[in-house]
């Protein structure tokens, strides 16, 4: 089956390769969909969704990768009462494996874009275009868990589901949505990631060059997923948060070979890389020659 880049969440169904135990009818800015999730999933390929997208874990644990078609592996723990949360507009894959015995099952939701920007718009005072939901992946949230469990035991039982319920709840939701996980952006954003946000996450590699490159201490800098924080800054930037860094290291590097007399292996040090070797061909990859002819020319 050929994957498009983006679907409704109507048609988002089609996708899931679990069954599909139960689901909301007619619900208005609300679709709900239990699904029995099988225990090994080698690969599976989400389409965008526009509405915000909500994942439950109702029973059983997982270990879940994620990445951005054709990057790298990013690891989530899952169980019991823990989130997923995506607003992504590019297509993403994921793969899992169950731990334990119990049986895995989820329960996805879609909330509709015209109460989000209600609430976005009351919460902001602003055009609600300009606010994003950001991504998080396997997190808990007390609140969003008390909320879902009304709308599971609404959607497995055999009643069609009361409007004023089911709308209340929508309400209570995108609230809730747009106070904690919004990021206040301007219309240019397009998931990746906010000024403020990235020079946050620049001083904090400059700060640890010397350090190993920590993809785990930038994303909580960014306050997101490791998966998520990679792609948004990929899409920023043009490059990997490693590549990044990288790239302000030899930054560093080029300009001590400038301004000093310090030898090449002393500056590799300043700049963490601990082997002489390492240092000359990593710097002869990115800049195209070695440091001492770097040095030679400049």
């Amino acid at each position: 089956m050929t994957i498009p880049e983006g679907t409704s969440a109507e048609a988002f169904n089609q996708y899931v390769p679990g069954r599909l135990i139960a689901a909301s009818n007619g619900w208005k800015n609300l679709v709900v969909r239990i699904y029995s999730e099988p225990r090994v999933e080698e690969s599976v390929i989400y389409p965008a969704v526009a509405e915000p997208r909500i994942v439950r874990i109702l029973s059983g644990a997982a270990v879940v990768e994620e990445r951005e078609l054709g990057g790298s592996w990013l690891k989530s723990r899952v169980e019991v009462g823990d989130f997923f949360l995506t607003a992504s507009q590019s297509a993403y894959e994921v793969r899992w494996r169950a731990i334990g015995p119990d049986p895995l099952s989820t329960m996805h939701l879609y909330l509709g874009l015209p109460v989000i920007n209600r609430a976005s718009e009351e919460e902001f005072q602003n055009d609600p275009g300009a606010t994003r939901v950001r991504d998080v992946s396997g997190f808990k949230d007390n609140f969003l868990s008390a909320l879902l469990e009304g709308l599971h035991k609404e959607v497995s039982s055999r009643r069609r589901g009361s409007s004023l319920f089911v709308e209340g709840i929508a309400q209570s939701l995108a609230g809730h949505l747009v106070r904690t996980y919004v990021d206040e952006t301007t219309h240019e954003y397009k998931g990746g990631l906010p000024g403020f946000r990235l020079r946050k996450v620049r001083d904090l590699m400059i700060a640890h060059l010397a350090d190993g490159f920590s993809l785990i201490r930038l994303a909580r800098e960014a306050g997101m997923s490791e998966f998520h924080f990679s792609r948004a800054f990929k899409r920023t930037t043009g490059l990997t948060p490693s590549e990044y860094f990288i790239h302000l290291r030899l930054e560093k590097a080029r300009r001590l070979l400038r301004e000093t007399n310090r030898s090449a292996i002393e500056i590799g040090l300043d700049v963490g890389y601990t082997s002489p070797s390492h240092f000359a061909r990593i710097f002869h990859r990115e800049v195209g020659i070695s440091p001492s002819e770097y040095r030679r020319l400049t």
